[in-house]
């Protein structure tokens, strides 16, 4: 079954994706997958748990446009070192046309390893450096607006309801199965690559 990106408040978006323990033909065949999503919905970083993969990836490309820019995939991400800050606007394929200000960290240190088992030990900032957090924090269960003011929070409080009703009404219709079934799938996933 081809991937797809899912919506606010899908649980595995709130859910602390678990650490890649191999790399094997089909999980590379999911990463092209990741990426060819990613440009198809003009984003710049797609997480695995935005597809509805329990796991602890990530893709991305500053450029947002396939065959332009360097395009990253980064296993078992993890950032420290964090140093100044800095306010900018974010969006999220998970949340489609939802945007606001978020304040992270201005330079990061990132940690993790490629598709081929090399390290990566890089220390980024700017756009690049914000996407890496923002990719990160959603394997950890964090979403962008978790990470705005209380006042700006409240200006996207009405449409973050409107995700959530559409949700339920999925749920509802049988189009999205129970949290029974979807902590099935993650076991699934889990079972299968940690």
């Amino acid at each position: 079954m081809p991937l797809s990106i899912i919506h606010y408040p899908h649980p595995t978006l709130r859910h602390k994706s678990r650490p890649v323990a191999r790399v094997d033909r089909r999980l590379k065949s999911l990463v092209d997958e990741m990426l060819d999503l990613m440009y198809q919905h003009d984003g710049v970083g797609l997480a695995a748990n935005q597809v509805d993969l329990p796991i602890r990836l990530f893709v991305a490309n500053p450029s947002g446009t396939k065959g332009d820019g360097e395009e990253w995939v980064v296993i078992n991400p993890e950032i420290d070192r964090h140093k100044g800050s800095e306010a900018d606007r974010e969006g999220c394929l998970s949340l489609p046309g939802l945007y606001g200000q978020v304040k992270r960290p201005r330079l990061v240190r990132l940690q993790g390893y490629d598709l081929a088992g090399k390290e990566i030990k890089t220390t980024l900032d700017g756009f690049l450096g914000r996407i890496v957090q923002h990719e990160t924090d959603h394997l950890d269960g964090v979403l962008f607006f978790d990470r705005m003011t209380e006042e700006s929070r409240r200006e996207v409080e009405g449409p973050l309801d409107e995700f959530e009703s559409e949700f339920r009404a999925l749920v509802a219709n049988g189009t999205i199965g129970s949290d029974e079934t979807l902590l099935a799938q993650r076991k699934e996933w889990e079972d299968a690559y940690t």
